[in-house]
């Protein structure tokens, strides 16, 4: 009996981790939100969340999980973006250092913000337990739209993060 519960434990993991290498979230239409987020960590994030904000999709931009060492006039200059864009419309959050922080950096950003709506800026493969960590930060009413940013991750960047997705969502069910 527990050879059988074990069997079929393995095979809806394995099920899972297959829908999940293959069917990767992907880039959201370019609708207005009040808001976009970008959650640091990888190539093409920010991009993305430059180009909402300059074609006037959000009004602002919170970039989370920033190094403290890093200033705006650098990435004003790195990303080539007039300085004003980032003194306007673009705060950088310091207090991320993982995905979870990530959720509540953006809670409180959205709370003195008073954000409704907000896109999401991730990659691909970190898209599904993004969504799941600010789901749990954020109130309900807060609308959360998806955007991935295309990526081609290593069959192991995918297993070990379907393995944390998989670890958060039992801890979030446990309430921890």
């Amino acid at each position: 009996m527990i050879r059988r519960i074990l069997s079929l434990i393995l095979l809806i993991w394995m099920l899972g981790f297959a829908g999940f290498a293959l069917f990767l979230p992907q880039p959201a239409a370019l609708d207005r939100t009040d808001a976009v987020v970008v959650l640091t960590g990888g190539a093409k994030r920010i991009d993305r969340g430059l180009e909402v904000i300059e074609n006037g999709k959000a009004r602002r931009m919170l970039i989370s999980g920033v190094d403290l060492d890093v200033k705006p006039a650098e990435l004003a200059a790195e990303y080539k973006r007039p300085m004003k864009l980032f003194n306007c419309c673009i705060d950088l959050g310091f207090r991320a250092v993982d995905t979870r922080s990530n959720a509540l950096e953006t809670a409180r950003w959205v709370a003195r913000n008073n954000v409704q709506s907000l896109r999401l800026v991730t990659h691909d493969w970190h898209m599904r337990r993004a969504m799941l960590e600010i789901s749990i930060a954020l109130p309900d009413d807060v609308e959360v739209i998806p955007d991935a940013v295309p990526s081609q991750p290593t069959l192991q960047i995918l297993f070990r993060e379907y393995n944390k997705y998989w670890l958060r969502g039992i801890a979030a069910i446990a309430g921890l």
